[in-house]
């Protein structure tokens, strides 16, 4: 199986690569734009869950696919800031080919919000090396991926909740990002049963 740095690489391209196909194919239109945001918002939230539950999948269920999870947790977060970047990416096109529709579909506050979960995505991304661990030390970054993965939990939640008010397809990502959070406290909540 890919480890490592070779998993982000090929992660990214096979994301990429066919949301460039949907944009050329149709010369770049609004809804293909609209498309590769909503597909890029999944695998986002696939490889997002899985870093996000890597340690607690391998505790509760030990094997060798949680074991690789857990071994490869790193990539999984930056293969889910590529993929997330690519959303991006597909968020600004979107805005500058129709910037009324645009405004129409995306109030102030989700762009603060969104905006802000970049900024802890981006220093997450930079803080998964080494060296950058090292610099900023253990304490520090474990409040910065704990806060910043939570924050984009928030965020995943609130964006798929809202949405699946108007259209009932979105109660699954939703579901997903639920999920995704009772499987992080099952160690936890484990631990304090037993010591009941």
């Amino acid at each position: 199986m890919l480890q490592g740095w070779p998993l982000v690489g090929t992660v990214a391209m096979l994301i990429a690569l066919p949301c460039l196909a949907i944009v050329l194919a149709g010369g770049g239109q609004v809804d293909d734009l609209r498309l590769v945001i909503r597909i890029t918002a999944r695998t986002s939230l696939v490889l997002f869950c899985l870093a996000f539950t890597a340690s607690a999948l391998v505790r509760q269920w030990p094997g060798t696919a949680t074991r690789w999870l857990r071994r490869n947790r790193r990539y999984v977060g930056v293969s889910f800031a590529a993929s997330h970047g690519l959303h991006a990416i597909a968020i600004v096109a979107f805005a500058m080919a129709d910037p009324v529709r645009f405004n129409a579909q995306v109030p102030l506050p989700t762009l603060i919000g969104g905006g802000f979960a970049y900024v802890l995505i981006a220093a997450m991304v930079a803080t998964s090396f080494d060296r950058t661990a090292a610099l900023i030390g253990p304490r520090a970054w474990k409040i910065l991926h704990t806060v910043g993965s939570y924050y984009v939990w928030i965020v995943f939640f609130q964006g798929f909740a809202k949405r699946s008010v108007d259209d009932p397809f979105y109660l699954v990502p939703a579901a997903v990002v639920i999920a995704a959070m009772v499987i992080r406290w099952m160690p936890a909540i484990t631990r304090r049963r037993a010591a009941a």
